[in-house]
């Protein structure tokens, strides 16, 4: 892996929470746990430390305590350096009435001058609402070899109004040109779908940035992308590789589960392109003389007495003897007592069961059940 100090990444850290309403109360949408181990913002940067960017921003909003908490210093993606590193840079707006930023352009303002210290020529910036494995080498000799203004990242994706938000769907000419930009259309089926990462080069953000800010704009997509398609160079990267978006509770609960084929791990978590995370103390997994175990991701430091299927068990957590859980997601510390039937349920940090409960959601609707909740 090559360094690259010409490249700055920002990922945002929080633009999404409000689409994760019920997971995001006590945390950003990039301190969200995910496939057992890890977090959503572990994926952009790990992409951003397998591409060789040294120099990454994170821009937060609210409730950070324990994305700060998970990132440190940055030393397990390599970022913990005396040039160029990791930064956590702060949420607040100048021009933002609450003193919050609404949007990305206008997040870049409040911290531009991070930005302009930065001894690079190329800005990646992405948020936290997609997990992949991407190079972003590659999107970025496209973007340099069609001399773009700016370069989006998108894929092919099954969409269906009724089922998502957020969606940037992106028309293309034969060129991959971007021609239209449509924010949430009524319209369904296969898409070529924004997965929120940009390429630009830094004296052309710098421009957006500073336009938007003196118009009292703040949304580079709704503000730039969308009625400036025509007059700016913007081009199309096609990512062809295995992604999943996180924009509701019934997709988060999803993308989980498909990690437990066996294909989808292997395009999510590749040899040569690893996904780090924070480092955990934890033993190994116990499971009891009595325990069965099928179709399922059980991560370090669980103690498995009854009975796992289908299901992604994240470190530390507990199932007593008796107790089945199928189709589930147990984020850390839960502790399942004995005789428990759990049926497509989320369950969040640190949720005790007393024996005996039955639990049942369905997959179209799963039942979430808060952090430290005592059931």
């Amino acid at each position: 892996m090559s360094v690259n100090t010409n490249v700055l990444g920002m990922i945002f850290a929080s633009l999404h929470d409000s689409a994760m309403i019920e997971l995001t109360k006590q945390r950003t949408m990039g301190s969200i746990m995910f496939g057992g181990r890890y977090r959503l913002i572990d994926f952009p940067l790990s992409n951003m430390a397998n591409s060789g960017i040294t120099q990454v921003g994170v821009i937060t909003k609210s409730n950070y305590g324990s994305l700060l908490d998970h990132l440190g210093t940055g030393s397990e993606w390599d970022l913990a350096r005396k040039k160029g590193g990791l930064h956590l840079l702060p949420p607040f707006s100048q021009s933002a009435g609450d003193g919050v930023y609404r949007g990305r352009l206008e997040a870049l303002n409040n911290v531009w001058n991070y930005v302009e210290a930065c001894k690079c020529e190329y800005v990646i910036l992405t948020d936290c609402d997609y997990v992949a494995n991407i190079n972003y080498e590659k999107v970025l000799k496209q973007h340099i070899k069609t001399e773009a203004d700016i370069t989006v990242v998108y894929g092919k994706y099954q969409y269906d109004s009724e089922e998502s938000t957020g969606v940037d769907v992106l028309e293309l000419d034969e060129t991959g040109r971007i021609n239209a930009v449509l924010i949430d259309p009524q319209i369904s089926g296969t898409c070529n779908i924004s997965l929120d990462m940009f390429v630009i080069k830094k004296d052309f953000l710098r421009k957006l940035v500073k336009d938007a800010a003196s118009n009292n704009q703040y949304s580079l997509v709704r503000d730039c992308l969308q009625p400036k398609v025509k007059e700016f160079k913007i081009m199309g990267y096609e990512f062809d590789g295995y992604f999943s978006r996180i924009d509701s509770k019934k997709h988060y609960f999803e993308a989980n589960l498909a990690l437990l084929k066996p294909e989808n791990r292997n395009a999510l978590f590749q040899a040569d392109a690893p996904i780090y995370t924070k480092t955990g103390d934890n033993g190994p997994v116990k499971y009891g003389l009595e325990s069965k175990v099928s179709n399922s991701l059980i991560a370090d430091g669980c103690i498995i007495e009854g009975t796992v299927e289908n299901s992604v068990l994240f470190r530390g957590v507990k199932v007593g003897k008796g107790s089945v859980v199928k189709n589930c997601i147990l984020m850390q510390g839960t502790n399942i007592g004995t005789d428990c039937a759990l049926t497509d349920i989320i369950m969040d940090k640190n949720v005790t069961t007393e024996n005996g409960r039955v639990l049942t959601g369905s997959d179209s609707y799963p039942v979430y059940i808060g952090k430290n909740a005592k059931l």
